[in-house]
Formats: C-alpha cells, sequence, structure tokens
C-alpha cells in the first residue's frame, strides 16, 4: 500500500468516525425532545461543529436516523441470494433479514433508540417506507426467478411475498420498542414470520 492510498483511508476512517459520533450525539437528542423539534444548530452544538460541518456529512437530519437505504439493503439482497440456493422462499427471505437482525445485536442499545425516534416522527415512517420500496427493486427479481408459477403472475406474487416479509420486518420492529428492548429483535422477527408464512407458492 502507498503513502498516499495509506493517507486516503486514514482520512476516511477519521471522517467515519467523527459522522458516527455526530450521529450519537444527534440520536439522543432526537431521543430525548423529539425529531421535529431538535435543530441543526442543537446538534452542532452539542457535537462542538458549525452547522456547516453538519452538512458535510449529513444531508439532511433524516439521514442521522435512516441513512443510506441501500446501506443494508444490499447484504439481504446478498443474503438473499446465497439461501435461495438452498432454501424455500419464506425461509430465505427470513435468512436475508439476518443481515438486519446482526447490526441490530452489534448494537441493541442504538438500534432500540433509533428506532423508537423513527415509529414517533411521521417524516421518518413515510422515509422508511421509501427505503423498503429501494429494497423492493432489488429482491422482487430474485423471488420472482425463484417462484414456480405462472410468468403473468411471478412479478405480481414476488411483490405481494416480499412486501409481506417487510412488513415482518417493520412489525418486529416496532414491537421491539413496543417491549424496550425486553425480548431481542430475532425472537420477534422469527414469530412474525411463522404467523405470516404463506400458505401456497412459497413453500
Amino acid at each position: 500500500m502507498s503513502a498516499s492510498s495509506d493517507g486516503v483511508g486514514l482520512r476516511q476512517r477519521t471522517r467515519d468516525a467523527v459522522r458516527q459520533q455526530i450521529a450519537e450525539l444527534a440520536l439522543v437528542i432526537f431521543d430525548e425532545q423529539g425529531f421535529d423539534e431538535t435543530t441543526v444548530d442543537q446538534i452542532a452544538a452539542a457535537a462542538c461543529i458549525s452547522p456547516r460541518s453538519f452538512f458535510r456529512y449529513f444531508a439532511s437530519k433524516e439521514d442521522v436516523v435512516l441513512g443510506d437505504p441501500m446501506l443494508y439493503g444490499e447484504p439481504v439482497r446478498q443474503r438473499l441470494a446465497q439461501s435461495l440456493e438452498s432454501m424455500p422462499i419464506w425461509q430465505a427471505l427470513r435468512a436475508g433479514f439476518e443481515a438486519v437482525v446482526e447490526t441490530i445485536e452489534a448494537d441493541p442499545e442504538r438500534a432500540l433508540r433509533a428506532t423508537r425516534v423513527m415509529i414517533s416522527t411521521p417524516s421518518l415512517r413515510a422515509r422508511n417506507t421509501e427505503k423498503h420500496l429501494a429494497w423492493m427493486t432489488v429482491l422482487v427479481p430474485l423471488v420472482a426467478a425463484a417462484l414456480n408459477c405462472p410468468e403473468e403472475e411471478r412479478q405480481y406474487h414476488a411483490r405481494a411475498i416480499t412486501l409481506c416479509a417487510l412488513t415482518c420486518l417493520d412489525v418486529s420492529s416496532a414491537e421491539l420498542v413496543h417491549r424496550n428492548g425486553a425480548v431481542t429483535s430475532r425472537v420477534l422477527l422469527d414469530e412474525a414470520f411463522r404467523l405470516l408464512k404463506p400458505t401456497t407458492l412459497v413453500d
């Protein structure tokens, strides 16, 4: 590795660390006083940076909570593609969402706080729906290719099944907040998948 490339890597790691610190501070403030009630100026003051510096790391307040929709969507897609090689579709979708569960379990307190902020804020709930629509564009083709049904029905069935799986993720996330983290996200997601398991097409 050249000295210049190592320098670029160090700068990026430093930037990522600062971005993470700002996000952690912002989530605490959002959780304590409300997302809509919190200003960028307040976040910047808590992080000892200028408001202009905040926007060097985040395009908006919403990005602090949800960020790039494919940051987690791509790992889900990869897990789903691998799982479809050996599992029925519904099980493979659950295996795909294991990428999300692992992220939650890596820092459950942060995940609980971020989810609590998200479900209590209408604009963030709308942004979360947009995230799922972005995920649909990469997950539905994989599900459609695995279905054994007439071609004219395949896309519709794939969208319905994938959206049901995303609903399991949503409802289990909300339940995680409702129970204040007393039950793990994995247990809640497994239960939701059992409750919504389709009886046809995907066994």
